[in-house]
């Protein structure tokens, strides 16, 4: 996701920046994206988001906050809650706190959420739907800087997600592991993730949640469609801990505040009166299913096949 945003960013389709601050702790990580990228426009800091005086130097000069950091592995998360908590809610918090101390203020402030915090059932969804409380009620405290996220599912390709997975178990010979055989997942690719954050901050008002419309799939005929016409066995392992059967972008509950804005739903904040929204129904990965055929022209025209 970093990379991709960076990338995009510097192509300057937004408008062109005079500089750009990557803020993270992982030293590997931006050494790779130096030598990809060598635009001197970029500035590299080394820092965590859980000290908020490492996030006041990196966000001192800024116009716009794009927050990618998270704990987000659904296991890891339930075995070390704490942890999640640190990172998805504490580093929220900081970079709040440190906008509320410096002038001249951001204009915008955008985290990254995720499917999982609507309805959450696991420490992960559990962390980011408190991110996302942080961030709603962030906007009462300033009207200089505007605080709103952006909610999506399973990125293609993104590191730790499943696609990655499979292709892996098909390159080794399989078996191709699925934890359960009724499980449904959003997808999306890359650049449609980075577009619904630019569009969140192109065209969000506080509190504003923007939820790409995506694609959704069984995560069995995702494994049946990568392995093709190879003679690889698929396996049951059962459902990991913390893990849904289907994932909601939006609830029951937020419907009734969710609009539609061109290629996105935008959910309004509960803390502002007088929104009516027009959603007929929570927005469910089981709603939405691509057939087989269809699901593998979508894997196509996103380049994983």
């Amino acid at each position: 996701m970093g990379q991709t945003l960076m990338r995009r960013i510097l192509s300057d389709e937004w408008g062109k920046p005079l500089s750009i601050v990557a803020f993270s702790r992982d030293e590997e990580k931006q050494w790779e994206m130096k030598k990809e990228f060598k635009d001197k426009r970029i500035k590299y800091q080394i820092g965590d988001v859980r000290r908020y005086n490492d996030v006041v130097m990196a966000i001192r000069h800024a116009d716009y906050v794009i927050n990618t950091a998270a704990l987000k592995q659904v296991p890891n998360c339930e075995y070390f809650p704490y942890q999640a908590m640190l990172t998805n809610c504490i580093g929220v918090h900081n970079i709040i706190k440190a906008v509320q101390s410096i002038k001249p203020k951001p204009l915008k402030v955008i985290t990254i959420s995720t499917d999982k915090a609507c309805k959450p059932v696991n420490a992960y969804g559990i962390s980011k739907a408190l991110q996302e409380k942080l961030i709603i009620a962030a906007n009462l405290s300033t009207t200089s800087t505007h605080f709103l996220a952006a909610r999506y599912g399973n990125v293609l390709m993104s590191r730790g997600s499943v696609i990655p997975l499979f292709l892996e178990q098909i390159k080794a010979g399989g078996p191709v592991t699925v934890t359960h055989p009724d499980m449904t997942r959003f997808l999306l690719t890359l650049d449609v993730a980075v577009d619904t954050v630019m569009e969140a901050l192109m065209y969000g008002q506080g509190g504003d949640i923007y939820i790409p419309i995506c694609k959704s799939a069984m995560v069995t005929d995702l494994a049946d469609v990568l392995i093709g016409d190879k003679s690889i066995e698929v396996i049951l392992t059962g459902i990991r801990p913390g893990e849904k059967i289907d994932e909601i972008l939006v609830s029951e509950e937020e419907r009734h505040r969710t609009f539609r804005h061109g290629n996105y739903y935008v959910i309004h904040s509960p803390l502002q009166d007088g929104n009516i929204g027009k959603l007929d129904k929570e927005y469910c990965s089981r709603d939405h299913l691509l057939p087989k055929e269809r699901l593998w022209a979508f894997l196509v025209d996103s380049r994983v096949l």
